[in-house]
């Protein structure tokens, strides 16, 4: 007798690293970072270039060639454009090798500017939940309110900060408070819009299937309208976050405030240190992205309490 001997399938074959590179997002993210960095040293050296040759003629340098143009053109201290690694080195000074209490620290600075964008934002949020409740259940603030709450928006930020900081300083408020009232008018709008939205989001057959269990109106709200609002909510928050910290340094602009990214940018725009106002502005992005992941993973977990899928 001879035993049969069961034979498994093939195994499928893994792709290779460069197949799922290619088929995912890093090789697409990769292409155009690659591709920005082009385009941002051409700009550098095209930018920085008519003064380049102007220190070679103070110089008295009549011969050199397109190599130590561009050489120096990436290299200057007080550059029009300063390139990718000049910013990455002088984030490197501003954020390692300097102490986190220094004045001279980015980190210090952001810290300031993060703690008005944070209560700003838990403002703004409140605000915008409150206001979003109003109007979905008293129909006069529906028609009154929300054409205000969106006229709200057309008024530009940087013409309205002076006038908020110059009121609230007469009444007594300084320092965190005016800052952290224009990051709140910032945020408050998107929420206020997302909470309206989801809170009308449930079907009417389910309010009516509610009320032929004589649920209540806070019933309705606890049960129904908040439960349905909440995909909205997270969205909302990611743009009121970012918007919040907008406003939290554009707030730092007309205060003269000593302290904070916007304090960074108005002492670069002052002594024209080009590389040091970039590395402000990169702080500030990183500070964004760190926000808006901060409200993604609250997303997850609040979707992973209710069941849902991460």
């Amino acid at each position: 007798m001879t035993a049969s001997v069961a034979t498994r399938p093939p195994m499928a074959a893994r792709p290779s690293l460069w197949a799922r590179a290619r088929e995912g997002r890093t090789l697409p993210i990769l292409v155009v970072l690659l591709g920005l960095f082009a385009i941002w040293y051409a700009a550098a050296t095209w930018l920085n270039a008519p003064r380049t040759i102007e220190q070679f003629e103070r110089e008295d340098r009549t011969e050199w060639s397109a190599g130590e143009l561009v050489a120096a053109a990436w290299s200057m201290d007080r550059p029009v454009l300063p390139t990718p690694d000049q910013i990455a080195v002088n984030l490197w000074q501003g954020t390692v090798e300097v102490n986190v209490t220094s004045k001279r620290s980015l980190v210090y600075h952001a810290a300031v500017t993060m703690s008005a964008t944070l209560t700003g934002f838990v403002l703004g949020t409140g605000l915008g939940i409150l206001i979003a409740i109003g109007i979905v259940h008293v129909r006069t603030l529906d028609r009154s309110l929300m054409p205000w709450v969106i006229a709200s928006q057309t008024i530009p930020i940087l013409a309205l900060a002076p006038m908020i900081v110059v009121v609230l300083g007469n009444m007594g408020f300084t320092g965190l408070m005016p800052k952290s009232i224009i990051s709140a008018y910032l945020s408050f709008f998107p929420v206020a819009i997302g909470m309206v939205k989801g809170l009308r989001s449930p079907d009417p057959l389910q309010f009516d299937l509610m009320r032929t269990y004589c649920a209540t109106k806070p019933q309705l709200f606890a049960k129904l309208r908040w439960p349905a609002a909440v995909p909205f909510l997270f969205p909302s928050l990611k743009v009121g976050i970012a918007l919040s910290l907008v406003g939290a340094i554009v707030a730092e602009l007309p205060t003269g405030a000593q302290a904070g990214i916007g304090a960074r940018l108005l002492t670069g725009s002052y002594y024209g240190q080009m590389v040091a106002m970039w590395s402000a502005l990169i702080m500030a992005a990183l500070l964004a992205m760190l926000c808006i992941f901060a409200v993604g993973g609250a997303e997850k977990l609040v979707a992973k309490s209710r069941g849902g899928r991460i």
